[in-house]
Formats: structure tokens, C-alpha cells, sequence
């Protein structure tokens, strides 16, 4: 029996972390035929997931997802992989988000501290979790979506994981210790 790459790859993908959100359409290498036309973000919209994705991946001793430019990436995925649906479940999540917010705290998510948002996003994240449901789906596809754009950036690579350009001879077997950093491929 013999297996191509890509059903090796969401073997991987399925073995890893489950039912990643954007996987399929990672994976399906073409965009999706039914889309929402002339779907459209704005600068603000960008500002708006950089500081979403800075509370998913907060500057540390290495930047945060905010410094690789994770809104633009987000956007970039929703608009080329995400079909109709979906795009209507993560524009209808983000408008959920800001209004929900302003309505919890008095203020627009870009202006609240990062405690504020961090609270609000874990909140909404045990909720979801609690319930059995992926309701809101908002939040999973913001995290899968961050997470996949800041460790496949640069800055995520080389600063963040612990990154070989060339890697050199197989070696199965190689000293652990806690703290040390994951490899990136």
C-alpha cells in the first residue's frame, strides 16, 4: 500500500492537533470555488486581527504574532482558502467579537489592555470548550490561524523555534532539555 504526500501530510495534520480548522483547505492546494465576492478588509480590519493574534502570541523574549504581520496573513487565508461559508462564519465571528467586547468592557478591543483581551478571548475560548460545541468557530480558526502564521513566518522559524537552515546528518537521539526550544522543519 502506498501513500501520496498529501494524505501523508493530513495524516500528520490530523495526528498533530486534531481538526485544524483551515487544514482542508491548506491541504486542497486549490482555492475554493464558492467564495463571498468582493469580500473586503480594511486597514482597521487588519489592525484588528494583529491585535488578536498579539494576545494569542504575546511578545516575549521573542516578538510577538503582531510582528510578523499576522493580520495581514490571516486575511490572506480567509480570502484564498476559506470557502463561502466559512468566510461568513469568520467576518460574522470578528463582528461578533468587536461588538460583544465594546459591550463587556466599554471600550474597542484595539484600546483595552492586553489583560482585558486575553481575558475576554480565554473566556470566550472555555466557553466554546465547555459546551462540546467548536460555537463560536471564531475562536478556533483565529487561534489555528495564528499559530499556523507566526510559526511558519520568519521571525516565528528562526527566533521562536530553534531553527536549522541546512540540516545535516540524521540524528534520532538528540539531548532535551526543559525550556530548550522546538525544532522548526
Amino acid at each position: 500500500m502506498t501513500m501520496n504526500r498529501r494524505d501523508a501530510l493530513k495524516s500528520v495534520v490530523l495526528m498533530m492537533g486534531g481538526t485544524m480548522v483551515g487544514a482542508t483547505a491548506i491541504l486542497t492546494g486549490c482555492t475554493p470555488e464558492h467564495q463571498i465576492e468582493g469580500l473586503d478588509f480594511k486597514p482597521e480590519d487588519i489592525a484588528f486581527l494583529d491585535e488578536i493574534g498579539d494576545t494569542i502570541i504575546p511578545a516575549t523574549d521573542t516578538p510577538g504574532a503582531k510582528a510578523t504581520g499576522i493580520g495581514s496573513f490571516i486575511v490572506m487565508m480567509v480570502k484564498d482558502c476559506y470557502d463561502a461559508e466559512q468566510q461568513k462564519t469568520f467576518v460574522d465571528g470578528l463582528n461578533m467579537i468587536n461588538k460583544e467586547f465594546k459591550a463587556e468592557t466599554g471600550k474597542a478591543f484595539v484600546e483595552a489592555s492586553a489583560e482585558e483581551r486575553t481575558a475576554y478571548l480565554n473566556k470566550m475560548y472555555e466557553t466554546a470548550k465547555a459546551s462540546g460545541e467548536r460555537k463560536p468557530e471564531v475562536i478556533y480558526m483565529l487561534k489555528d490561524l495564528t499559530v499556523l502564521g507566526y510559526f511558519t513566518s520568519e521571525i516565528g522559524a528562526t527566533q521562536a523555534l530553534n531553527f536549522v537552515e541546512v540540516p545535516g546528518r540524521y540524528d534520532p537521539c538528540i539531548p532535551y532539555n526543559p525550556g530548550d526550544k522546538a525544532y522548526a522543519l
